[in-house]
């Protein structure tokens, strides 16, 4: 089957796999389709970079599966997140099965397959309500079972620790990236050397903030969980089945140990401001039921506003090194993004009677590759 599989792959329809590794793409696929009978592929298509989504044909019945490439310590993420982490809490079917895995030969990236699970992701701008509803009480669920877990020494291991040291690490990592950016790689006076230096300025500060912004999260923060990491509506989807919704996520890269205001903030901030409110009223009720209390609302707005300061110092450090490195074109595009994201950041939950406005632009914690 691998090797009608990689002709299948291979005589596609567009390029877009490029040269991703077709051979190991068929033996993950063939991993998937095991058992179902002679496969023909009849489309594919790119869903984002690196992931696509392969229809085939078996026994006269189509069958869709999701095959995405990545790092190895990202597809080990989502295998211990998938297999393991999630199921010993009794949420294995939050995530979706993976159903193959193949590495390159010199273990420098996996594709994995997962089953497709159809248009159910949460829609833009004004997602239906009750979805919404749906995927916040599902996440509440993982936060609360999650919450103080044994099982998070492994997840810290495996995972990202966003303890309340990391605001201090990011902004750390950031700032010797960028101070090492001058003066003998950016001309004074440039446009980049300036950006560069109204970054610092802002990273400094936030450097002198660090401990009180530790200490803040150590009180008010809550219980450690496990965090998705990752949590925009792209990543949370919500099919209708009988009686109600069964809500998934997908994209465990980043999956690690924190405060759960660092997935609730990263949620918010997809919706327009005035819709909000009703969002953390739903989870504060939800995660009430299982004797979590959760902070008032001063208190939550300086919690989100530490998580995006953590990924937007966290995204400076990638364009950073890339201009150290390699005089990157790109990175004084990001280096300007990233400015831009600190300077737009208003509260996450508005003053009463604000604008409803639109959803704020943030960071994906996703470094650039």
């Amino acid at each position: 089957m691998v090797v009608s599989l990689k002709r299948a792959i291979a005589a596609g329809g567009d390029s877009s796999l490029g040269d991703l590794g077709r051979s190991e793409l068929a033996r993950a696929v063939a991993q998937a389709l095991s058992g179902k009978g002679p496969a023909t592929l009849v489309a594919r298509e790119t869903l984002k970079p690196r992931v696509f989504r392969l229809r085939f044909l078996i026994d006269g019945r189509e069958r869709s599966l999701v095959a995405k490439r990545m790092s190895p310590e990202h597809a080990r993420r989502n295998q211990l997140a998938i297999r393991r982490w999630l199921p010993e809490v009794g949420l294995g079917g939050l995530a979706p099965g993976l159903r193959g895995v193949a590495a390159a030969p010199d273990g420098s990236w996996v594709w994995q397959v997962y089953e497709d699970l159809g248009p159910w992701e949460l829609e833009r701008g004004t997602p239906d309500p009750d979805r919404v509803a749906a995927v916040v009480r599902e996440v509440a669920t993982l936060h609360a079972r999650f919450a103080s877990h044994p099982v998070l020494a492994e997840c810290r291991l495996h995972g990202e620790n966003r303890d309340p040291s990391h605001l201090g690490t990011m902004v750390r990592d950031a700032i010797r990236a960028l101070e090492r950016l001058r003066p003998q790689h950016l001309a004074p006076g440039t446009a980049a050397a300036e950006v560069r230096d109204r970054l610092l300025a802002r990273l400094y500060r936030l450097h002198a903030e660090a401990p009180a912004r530790a200490r803040a999260l150590s009180e008010w923060g809550g219980p450690e969980t496990l965090l998705h990491g990752d949590l925009w509506t792209s990543n949370a989807f919500a099919e209708p089945v009988e009686g109600g919704f069964r809500v998934r996520l997908i994209d465990w890269d980043r999956t690690g140990v924190g405060s759960a205001s660092y997935d609730l903030s990263a949620f918010l901030l997809r919706f327009p401001p005035g819709e909000r409110d009703g969002i953390v009223a739903l989870y504060r009720r939800a995660v009430g039921e299982a004797g979590w209390h959760m902070p008032g609302r001063r208190e939550l707005n300086h919690l989100f506003e530490t998580a995006e300061f953590a990924r937007y110092a966290n995204r400076a450090i990638w364009p950073a090194l890339a201009l150290l490195r390699d005089g990157a074109p790109w990175g004084l595009d990001e280096l300007l993004a990233v400015e831009g994201w600190f300077r737009a950041l208003t509260p996450v939950l508005p003053p009463s009677g604000a604008p409803t406005g639109t959803p704020a632009t943030s960071a994906p914690p996703e470094p650039r590759p």
